[in-house]
């Protein structure tokens, strides 16, 4: 088999195993065709190069685990499009100066609503473990856990409406109790 006709596939595994004739075959064939693309992703040129050098390198890399589920020209592309993006993010955030910078608004909380939240949250875990077993086991895995209701009645071997029913008594409660303690419902 001549290096004109061996396949794209072939030639990675060649890669794979360190063949550096390989790597130069696969960017003759390709080169054109991932600095176009990656031109079109990010409107330049001198970008577009960097870019297409970096995919074949990138290609020296991984070639070891391509498992071939896409063409290479496919799998190279996608290098590329992965790479022109990361590249376009960093040059948006190169482009932000420090005047810029200052002019945006901190969406931080204050300090004040952080110690109004800690201690709400505190309270809130308080008034949890203060509920029958029952409803605190449906709270934790619901809250704590992310388990789904029908997670949680597979967990807890129940049907789905009685851990509909626990979290709809035990809410009520924890409602009540942050009612009594002077704490409002929403926010923070």
């Amino acid at each position: 088999m001549t290096a004109a006709t061996e396949t794209d596939r072939a030639l990675v595994g060649r890669v794979a195993k360190g063949d550096r004739a390989a790597v130069r075959l696969l960017f003759m064939r390709h080169h054109a065709r991932v600095y176009r693309f990656v031109v079109r992703q990010t409107g330049s040129e001198m970008m577009a190069d960097d870019i297409a050098n970096e995919v074949f390198l990138e290609l020296w890399r991984q070639a070891p685990g391509f498992e071939g589920r896409s063409e290479v020209s496919t799998w190279l592309l996608g290098i590329a499009r992965f790479k022109a993006l990361s590249s376009l993010r960093k040059k948006k955030e190169d482009w932000i100066d420090d005047d810029d910078a200052a002019q945006i608004a901190d969406g931080a909380d204050t300090p004040e609503v952080v110690t109004m939240k800690e201690d709400k949250g505190a309270a809130l875990r308080r008034f949890v473990d203060a509920l029958p077993e029952e409803h605190r086991t449906v709270i934790d895995l619901a809250y704590y856990h992310g388990q789904s209701v029908s997670e949680i009645g597979e967990v807890l071997g129940i049907p789905v409406a009685t851990v509909k029913t626990r979290m709809f008594y035990a809410r009520k409660k924890l409602g009540e109790a942050l009612k009594a303690a002077g704490y409002d419902r929403g926010w923070p």
